[in-house]
Parts: structure tokens; sequence; C-alpha cells
């Protein structure tokens, strides 16, 4: 039926209120979708693939664009109301289905050259990782892309079928028909924005997918049933609808585990605790040895190796001891970061009387803390024996807050650290890029005692080593005396610290007359910590030309990118910490 035939056909009639009504929440609806699609496809690409975070900005990009291309398609549809009850079923089918189609192809993908491998015996270094496979695992982490352009082109079609439906079942001109319409999307987004902030984004992602996608089904089936006179084969769509029903019902019921199983293939050890935060998702994975030996736990943030129980105490030595040792006195410390508690085990050697962990996630630190009671009992004894059950302690205050605004309520109490110790992601989102500017570090030397000590984690000074000497060009523009130390960390790699002080001598300098660290510590010594103070000659060659992180150039931020990708070719949203 032509527009012109649906126009005529419907001359004995106006649009109804009440009609008119359930298109206009219908629109509103199907923009919430439609928002929430955007935000699911890139929360999958950012949190389980370790994609670059910015990821929802190319998200959001792709899917603008596709629906700016749906809305010039939906043109060559003939019959609005039967193309809108077909739209909506595959909207939902596709909706449904995108994260976990993508889950398996990358887990399959990830999974097959160790399947060779096993299958015709091959040597370990012969596994079949690189040339056509190295391709196709590649290609296959783009695919969320492209099934954001695919439901971008569909929800692009909403808008005008929805406006020619109001038409055809109006007798005159709708003079406002694209303004009233387009003003139910605003609004209907708007809700769905507000609905995942709130909801859905410590939900299970396939769940919030399934339960987005049957929001698209009902819509079809209310559509459905209410014009059914004018919908070419209604029984075929109906049947259509119910099957998409059964497939929803199912993923909603089977496909958060599912999904978890094919995101489990992408990691070499064996996955055994897995949830999903307000801000992030963590991975616990573990490596049995046998031969009496502890078994190795390893914690993944967003698919990013974030410890290995069999090197953390390297990390976090160097992380705290030399800080601590630089330090006049260890009687009160700020942590910022480090919701896993390994840096305050370390703190805790020292015998402070106060400490102050802040942290934004309160799942993660629920998790380390034995408080996650979903969290298996045998992982859960291994991680308080990790941390020394230290985020427990009656001497930690723990403050759940983003650091770069929760510093200013420490600063407005007058309150004063003998050692501040920044435990912080890589800079890897512009957002993190914050949290290493000049302007965040101005914050912490208010906190800071005049004769204490300060040490951030600097990223590696071998891969990103513009990234490393930023960091430590942005400390002493805040007004630090300040050092660079390094040391190799097995799981990392070559690994870097900024240690800065603001009266007095310099970190090094007090670190020289060291001879014994007055604690129990049996691995790291203080001429091993000054060893570490030492770079090739080279090194800082190109000192004058890497420049500080001002609060909003993203500098360090571009740094750290274009090293891991740009010169290494590894995705820097991959490494460590």
């Amino acid at each position: 039926m032509t527009i012109a035939a649906q126009t005529s056909s419907s001359s004995n009639r106006s649009l109804t209120k009440w009609d008119d009504a359930l298109l206009l929440i219908t629109m509103a609806l199907l923009a919430g979708c439609g928002l929430i699609y955007e935000y699911l496809l890139s929360h999958y690409a950012g949190r389980v693939l370790g994609a670059l975070e910015a990821a929802i900005y190319t998200m959001i990009g792709i899917m603008i664009v596709s629906m700016g291309l749906g809305a010039f398609a939906a043109r060559k549809i003939r019959c609005a109301f039967t193309g809108f009850a077909v739209l909506e079923l595959i909207v939902a089918i596709c909706g449904a289905s995108a994260i976990m189609i993508t889950a398996a192809i990358i887990g399959f993908t990830a999974e097959f050259p160790e399947y060779l491998s096993q299958t015709f015996a091959l040597p370990p270094d012969t596994l079949p990782n690189g040339g056509v496979m190295h391709q196709l695992q590649t290609a296959s982490t783009y695919l969320p892309y492209l099934w954001g352009t695919i439901l971008g082109l569909m929800i692009g079609m909403e808008i005008p079928l929805i406006a020619r439906v109001r038409q055809a079942l109006s007798d005159e001109h709708l003079l406002h028909n694209a303004g009233t319409i387009y003003g139910a999307d605003y609004i209907g987004a708007g809700i769905g924005a507000a609905i995942w902030v709130s909801v859905m984004l410590a939900m299970d992602i396939e769940l919030a997918a399934s339960l987005t996608a049957s929001v698209n089904l009902l819509a079809g089936f209310v559509f459905l049933f209410r014009f059914r006179k004018r919908i070419r084969h209604f029984p075929w769509l109906l049947l259509g609808h119910i099957l998409a029903s059964i497939l929803l019902i199912m993923l909603a019921r089977f496909g958060p585990d599912w999904q978890q199983g094919f995101n489990n293939l992408l990691y070499k050890d064996k996955v055994v605790y897995a949830k999903s935060t307000r801000f992030q998702q963590l991975t616990f994975t573990q490596r049995l040895r046998g031969n009496s030996l502890p078994a190795v736990d390893s914690l993944y943030i967003n698919g990013r190796l974030q410890f290995s129980s069999e090197d953390e105490h390297i990390y976090h030595a160097f992380l705290v001891h030399p800080t601590m040792s630089a330090s006049a006195r260890h009687d009160k410390v700020l942590i910022v970061g480090g919701g896993d508690g390994l840096a305050l085990k370390q703190v805790f050697k020292w015998h402070p009387k106060h400490v102050v962990l802040m942290d934004l996630d309160k799942g993660l630190i629920d998790a380390f803390a034995g408080k996650d009671p979903k969290m298996p009992h045998f992982l859960n004894q291994q991680l308080l024996t990790l941390n020394g059950n230290s985020l427990n302690d009656p001497r930690v205050s723990i403050k759940y807050n983003d650091a770069f605004n929760g510093v200013d309520e420490l600063i407005r109490e007058q309150q004063k650290f003998d050692v501040i110790i920044v435990d912080l992601p890589d800079p890897s989102h512009p957002d993190l890029n914050k949290l290493y500017s000049d302007i965040f570090y101005l914050k912490l030397k208010q906190l800071l005692s005049g004769d204490g000590a300060i040490t951030i984690q600097s990223t590696s000074p071998y891969h990103a080593k513009n990234a490393f000497i930023s960091v430590g060009k942005t400390l002493q523009l805040a007004g630090f005396k300040v050092e660079q130390y390094h040391h190799n960390v097995p799981s990392f790699g070559e690994w870097g610290w900024t240690i800065g002080t603001i009266m007095g001598k310099d970190a090094l300098t007090r670190l020289q007359s060291v001879q014994q660290f007055p604690i129990d510590e049996h691995w790291l010594t203080p001429a091993l910590t000054r060893a570490a103070f030492e770079f090739p000659g080279n090194f800082y060659d190109d000192n004058k030309n890497v420049k500080a992180n001002v609060l909003g150039s993203l500098q360090l931020y571009r740094y750290h990118l274009a090293a891991w990708k740009d010169e290494l070719g590894v995705d820097p949203s991959m490494t460590g910490n």
C-alpha cells in the first residue's frame, strides 16, 4: 500500500488522542533504547575487550551518522505500518544478540590457535598467532562498531516511519508532526540515559541488552495488534515476535553465563570470578602450579592486568617503601587509589597511626575486603591473605570518591599527611589524565607535610618514556623536588615511579644515608632502592622537548597513547596498571 492509499483509506477518521499518545510514548521508549544500545556496545568494547576508552566517543559518532543514513533509507519503505513492525522485530533480535555474537567470535578467534596447537601437537614457538589469524583476531575487536552501524541504521528509520504513521492516521496535514516526534525522542533519550546510569551500569551487560531489546519487542507487539488491519503478513510477523520473545527469555536467563564463558576464553589462566561494578569490569584468574606451590592469582580490570600475586610485592614495595623511608614521619598516610589493599599492606609495615584510602569503586574494595557475598570462598580467603586483610584494619579510613574532587574535602578539613602514595591506573583515558595534572598535584601539595614525601606510579619508562618523564616534569611544575626511579616487574616489564618532596633535601639524598629499613622487609633493600634511581646515560637527553601535563592539555594522555600504540603497535588499554 502506498502512502497516498494509506491516507485515502484513513480519510474517514482522524488521529485519536489515544493513538497519538501511543505513538509518542512508543517513540520516547525507543529513543531511550537507542541510547542504551550505544552505551552497551561502547561499554562492552571498553570493559571486556580492553579497547581504548575513546570507544564511547567513536560509537556515538558512528551511530549518529548511521541514524542519519537510516532516516534517508526509510523513504524506500513503502508501507510505514508494516515497515515499523518489521523494524522493531529486527532491532530487538540484533540488540539482544549483538554482544553475545561478538563475544563468541572474539572468544573463538582467541582460542583457536591454542586448539590447533593441541590438536596437532605443535611446539610453543609455532603457535599460529600471526598472519591471517592475527588479522582475524584484530578484525573481531571491531565487531561492536559494526553492530553500532547496523543498529544505528535501523534506529534512524524509526522517527520517519512513526511520522508517516501519524500522518496516515490523520485527516489533515500535521503541521508540527516532526517537531512533536523529535520532542518525544529527546525526552525518551534523556530517560534512557538516566536508566543506564542509575540501574544498568552495574548490571550484567547481556541481561541489560536483553531487557532493552524486550522494550523494542513489546513496542512491536503493541503496534502489531493496534494496527493489525493495516499491516501486511500479520500472522508471520506475530510468529516472528513470539519466537523473538522466546529468544530474549533465553538470553536473559542463560545469556550472562554464556557471554562470560566466551569472555573467559580471552584469558590464559582460568577465570574463577568476574563481576561488574558501577565503574569497571573485574576479572579474577587463577593458575595452579602444583608441587605444593601456591596458586597464582591475577586481577584484570576492563581486560587489563592490574597485578599478579606472583610479583605484586615487587611493584608495591617500590611504590611504598622509598616514600616512607624518605619521609621524616609515618604517622599519617594518604593512599589515592589502591583499592586492592596491597599498597596498604606495605604501608602498615611502618606502623602508621592513621591511613586514609580514597578510591572511587566500592565494588572493588568490597571484593578485597571480604565483603562480596557472591565471591567464591576460596578466592575470598586468598585475597584476604594476599593483602593481609589490610582494608579491615581499624587504622584505615576509606573514602569513596573521585580523587580529583575528593581531595578537596581533605583540604577543607585542613588535614596534613606525612606520606602520600598515588596508585592510580595509567592515563589511558582523558578522565584519568586530570589525575596526573599540575592542578591535582598542587592539591596534593597542600595536603603534604613540609618534611613528607609523595610517590606516584608513573607507567613504563621503557615503553612510554615521554609519558614517564612528563609525570616528573608535571610534579616539578607543581613545586616539588622530583626524582624518578624504575625496576623490572615481570608481569608488566620495566616500570617506573616518581617521588617528590617539598622542603629540605630531595628524596634520593634522604635515601643515601639509609642503611637499613626499620621494618620487616626481606625483599627490598636500601641499596637496591638507590640503584633503581639510575638510568641510562642518554635517558633524559630529550627532556627539554617533553612537556608537563597542564590541566586541560591532555598532554600526558597523548604521550601515553602515542607510546603504546603508534610506536610499538600495542593497544595502551591492554597494558597493566
